[in-house]
């Protein structure tokens, strides 16, 4: 088996953090919308595991073990060589590690290869949402996913540069009891209708995720800054943040403005679906 497969990141549109089980695990209610960028992987089937990364950043990922690729493969019971083009900031919050590992488990299922149920969730909160890589709405601890339809939405992310480890983030998070969206999340039909009721919801992780890096503040304010933006804000646990426009036009012109005068900052106008 040689095939390739695409592992978009994953935005955050809303995260609501409901509450906390007693073994530790945070309960959420988030609004998941993924890009059309994102990493790309190719798979050779072989007798041993083995994983090579290339990439923009590709510099202090893990080829082991460690690697949630490598622990999606030992999960699934496959070996084979895999190379991973990583274009995604990792430690950013768009889940880059875990799009990836569920990129591995829903290619190697596609060729008929059976995945125990409990695989996904195993390896991570957002790895069932990165496997159907759609928008969704995620709850629980990950393990419920539900389709939900959007329209377009032209985005821009940008990232600092800094890695915030998710824990730290939860450690700084001042409350664990908040409230989940509305039952019923109405049926948008343009991208102001969606951000104007995006603007009513929250991430909860973006006050803590501030504290733990105070990058995160000064891309919101030039995001704010754009014109013609109609929401901001940052998604997961950060550091990436993200800004809807009307236009791609207008994503790709605030784009140009923050790269020109931040051009250590990742920005990648995109859509979101």
């Amino acid at each position: 088996m040689k095939v390739e497969a695409f592992a978009p990141a994953k935005i955050n549109l809303t995260l609501h953090v409901t509450g906390q089980r007693e073994d530790g695990y945070h309960l959420l209610d988030s609004l998941v919308a993924f890009t059309d960028i994102g990493d790309r992987l190719n798979l050779i089937s072989g007798p041993e595991l083995m994983l090579s990364i290339t990439g923009e950043f590709s510099n202090g990922v893990p080829t082991d073990h460690c690697n949630l690729v490598w622990q999606a493969a030992e999960a699934i019971g496959w070996t084979g060589s895999i190379h991973l083009d990583k274009h995604l900031p990792h430690g950013g919050g768009i889940g880059g590690g875990s799009s990836d590992a569920a990129a591995v488990l829903r290619t190697i299922t596609a060729q008929g290869i059976e995945m125990a149920e409990t695989a996904p969730l195993s390896l991570g909160a957002d790895v069932p949402v990165c496997i159907q890589a759609t928008a969704a709405r995620m709850r629980g601890i990950g393990e419920k996913v539900e389709p939900i339809t959007l329209p377009p939405l032209p985005a821009l992310l940008v990232n600092p540069g800094t890695a915030v480890p998710t824990g730290g983030v939860f450690s700084a998070l001042q409350s664990r009891e908040n409230k989940p969206m509305p039952a019923v999340i109405p049926a948008f039909k343009t991208p102001e209708d969606c951000a104007d009721w995006l603007l009513g919801q929250r991430n909860d992780l973006q006050e803590p995720a501030r504290s733990e890096a105070p990058g995160i503040a000064d891309v919101i304010d030039a995001l704010r800054d754009t014109r013609d933006v109609l929401l901001t804000r940052m998604s997961g646990s950060g550091s990436t943040c993200f800004a809807l426009y009307p236009t791609l036009k207008a994503a790709h012109f605030a784009a140009y403005e923050i790269g020109a005068a931040q051009p250590g900052w990742w920005c990648r106008a995109t859509m979101l679906s």
